[in-house]
């Protein structure tokens, strides 16, 4: 348990760090990660060392590839001075058409004859017409070279204090943004003359806000206070009476019923009261 314990605190401690003498690796250099041993610097490799670290052939570059120019074997050097035999003259003539081809097809060659009535014919004034070429417009200029060509006066001129004085760019005072200043301040200066205008009778019924109209009846609030009499009120039987839902069946059984969605014939010919219409008018507000 101790062995255990011991192992447990060994593992536990941190990784020291590297020496501030350790060399420093640098990606491209010659250094090894490690110093070599004499013996591994002047050691001699066997046949069999050396026959390992040659490279593996690589037999793709003699792999035909689309696009690119590659041979699946050496040519011999004399190859390209040779004569071909008469086997591959034979082969390499091109394919002949055969005689049923050439008797259903109208014409030898792709350029026909012209027959002499075409050779004579004189074209009309429209044919003549159509065939001018489209002209230019009498405004159209052509499209000037990109590098123009400065003459030697305009490269040695010098401008004058005139030329020197347009060329300057224009200073805008910018206003969209105004300085830095005390709260208390006003963004723009206002002038002692309008500090100390008095305004027209015109000017100060131009300024009145808009008045609601005299009928105007404001929202009331969500909650409003209950009257101490209404709290104490006791209904009446009548009031009791209306306050009581409507019983109707359930709609299980309208079915059953066939004067269910019909309108009685009083209710057709009722005329309401004027306390009704004057409670179904909307709230103007």
């Amino acid at each position: 348990m101790k062995m255990m314990s011991s192992w447990i605190r060994e593992l536990a401690e941190p990784k020291k760090a590297a020496c501030a003498n350790d060399p420093r690796l640098v990606w491209g250099n010659q250094e090894t990660i490690w110093t070599l041993s004499r013996g591994a610097v002047t050691a001699q490799p066997s046949p069999r060392t050396l026959a390992l670290a040659k490279p593996k052939q690589d037999f793709g570059k003699h792999q035909c590839s689309c696009g690119q120019e590659s041979t699946i074997w050496e040519r011999p050097p004399l190859v390209d001075f040779g004569f071909p035999s008469d086997r591959l003259l034979k082969l390499s003539e091109p394919k002949k058409y055969q005689a049923a081809y050439l008797q259903q097809r109208p014409r030898q060659s792709p350029e026909w004859p012209v027959s002499p009535a075409a050779l004579s014919y004189k074209a009309s004034p429209r044919i003549l017409e159509l065939a001018r070429p489209k002209m230019l417009h009498p405004d159209f200029l052509l499209a000037r070279e990109v590098p123009t060509q400065v003459t030697n006066a305009a490269a040695l001129a010098r401008a004058s204090s005139r030329l020197q004085h347009l060329a300057e760019p224009r200073i805008r005072k910018v206003t969209c943004c105004y300085e830095h200043g005390f709260p208390e301040s006003v963004i723009r200066p206002v002038s002692r003359l309008a500090q100390e205008a008095i305004a027209s009778p015109r000017t100060l019924e131009l300024a009145m806000a808009k008045r609601l109209h005299p009928d105007y009846v404001p929202l009331r609030d969500a909650e409003w206070p209950v009257a101490k009499a209404a709290k104490h009120a006791v209904a009446t039987p009548r009031l009791v009476e209306l306050a009581q839902p409507c019983k109707r069946p359930p709609m299980c059984l309208a079915q059953f019923n066939p004067d269910a969605f019909t309108v009685k014939e009083t209710a057709k010919k009722a005329t309401c009261s004027a306390r009704i219409q004057d409670l179904a008018r909307p709230i103007k507000h």
